[in-house]
C-alpha cells in the first residue's frame, strides 16, 4: 500500500493575497496625478520614441547635407536617407504631442550636441571636404545611433523595443553599406 502525504501549503503568499495587493496598487496608481499641472506626463516609452524620431530626423538631415556637399555620392546615399526618413516617420507616428519637446531639427546645427553624436544637426558647410571623410562621419553617426537604440530598447515596452531593435539593425546595415567601396 503506497504512503501518501497530505499536501503542504506553499511557503509564499497566497494567490488571493497577491491579487488583492495588485488591485490595491492599481487603485492607488489611478488616484495619483502624474503631473501637478493636471496634464498627463509622457511615459519613458513616449520620451524614448520622441527622442528616437528626432535622432532619425537629424540623421536624415546629415545625409541630405552630405548629398548636397558631394553630389557624386547622391545615388549611393539617397536610398539610405529615404529609409532613415521612413524610420523617423514610423517612430514619430506613435509619439503623443506631450512627449515631443521640439519639432524637427533645423539644419543650422546644435550647440548642445557634440559633432559625433546622433543628435547633432549638421549644416552643408559642416560636411568634410573629402567624400571619404564625409562617408566616415555618416558611418560613425549610424553606428552611434544603432548602439544608443540597442541600449534604449532594454528600458522600453515590447512593441517599441521591437521597433527600436529593427531600426538599430537597419542602422548597423547602413553603416556596413557605407563602408563597402562602390556599393
Amino acid at each position: 500500500m503506497p504512503l501518501t502525504l497530505p499536501p503542504r501549503p506553499s511557503p509564499g503568499p497566497r494567490r488571493r493575497t497577491l491579487l488583492a495587493s495588485a488591485a490595491g496598487a492599481l487603485a492607488l496608481a489611478g488616484c495619483s496625478s502624474p503631473d501637478s499641472s493636471g496634464g498627463e506626463s509622457p511615459s519613458a516609452g513616449d520620451r524614448a520614441r520622441a527622442r528616437a524620431a528626432r535622432d532619425s530626423e537629424t540623421l536624415a538631415a546629415r545625409y541630405a547635407a552630405v548629398i548636397t556637399a558631394h553630389p557624386s555620392l547622391a545615388q549611393r546615399l539617397r536610398p539610405l536617407r529615404a529609409e532613415t526618413v521612413r524610420h523617423a516617420k514610423a517612430l514619430a507616428a506613435g509619439v503623443r504631442a506631450s512627449a515631443s519637446p521640439s519639432p524637427s531639427p533645423s539644419p543650422s546645427g546644435s550647440a548642445t550636441s557634440p559633432p559625433g553624436s546622433p543628435s547633432a544637426s549638421p549644416s552643408a558647410s559642416a560636411v568634410p571636404a573629402s567624400e571619404k571623410d564625409a562617408l566616415s562621419e555618416l558611418v560613425t553617426a549610424e553606428r552611434a545611433l544603432a548602439d544608443q537604440r540597442a541600449k534604449t530598447l532594454l528600458d522600453v515596452p515590447g512593441e517599441l523595443a521591437r521597433l527600436l531593435a529593427s531600426v538599430a539593425a537597419a542602422g548597423a546595415a547602413h553603416a556596413y553599406l557605407l563602408t563597402k567601396d562602390g556599393a
